[in-house]
């Protein structure tokens, strides 16, 4: 996943979804090339927030410089294994890894179980890189308001205009745009509307 794999011209698309679109892949561009303080990107799954992300990470590399992608539900599986002992590393050594990365990116968050063991283990995670202004990306399907009573201290640390920049991908599910597009060509009788 690239910026150039990045389809923002959807042509489909309403131009106020087009240029919404446009926008968040030009914030996304930005943050690549300078990453400071916080992107947030939400929207509906499959509107192109984990591409942007992905596109934004794999630029760093390119670069040359340390990433760290995590899946919000994936990570947080991983740190419970580490108690097991079969695991490879530690509990302290995986959470440092990541909460102290020089540029972390939480695809998915929201969509995680939300036991008071994640949530706090979350907290602790999007507390660290708060205080000490760490770079970091954060995709997440429902907004800021819609989480969990429970997790009003993530919630005001994200939203904080002094180190995030929020952004609300209005486009609709691209995969289900694109199965549509395929339908619409190989059945000449499924026209498409809209």
């Amino acid at each position: 996943m690239t910026f150039d794999s990045f389809d923002c011209k959807r042509v489909n698309l309403p131009l106020e979804q087009r240029k919404n679109l446009e926008h968040a892949f030009q914030l996304a561009r930005r943050f690549s090339e300078s990453p400071e303080g916080w992107l947030i990107l939400q929207g509906e799954n499959g509107c192109g927030k984990t591409h942007l992300a992905a596109s934004i990470a794999n630029h760093r590399l390119r670069k040359g410089y340390p990433v760290s992608f995590v899946v919000v539900s994936e990570f947080l599986d991983h740190l419970r294994s580490s108690f097991g002992p079969e695991s490879k590393a530690t509990y302290d050594e995986l959470f440092e890894r990541v909460k102290s990365a020089p540029l972390l990116i939480l695809d998915d968050y929201g969509e995680h179980s939300s036991t008071p063991w994640a949530q706090e283990k979350l907290y602790q995670l999007i507390n660290y890189r708060y205080n000490a202004r760490l770079p970091m990306v954060v995709t997440m399907c429902c907004s800021l308001d819609e989480l969990d009573e429970s997790e009003r201290r993530v919630s005001s640390r994200l939203a904080d205009v002094r180190l995030s920049t929020v952004y609300y991908i209005s486009a609709p599910d691209y995969r289900a745009d694109h199965a549509q597009g395929r339908k619409s060509k190989a059945d000449p009788r499924h026209e498409r509307k809209g």
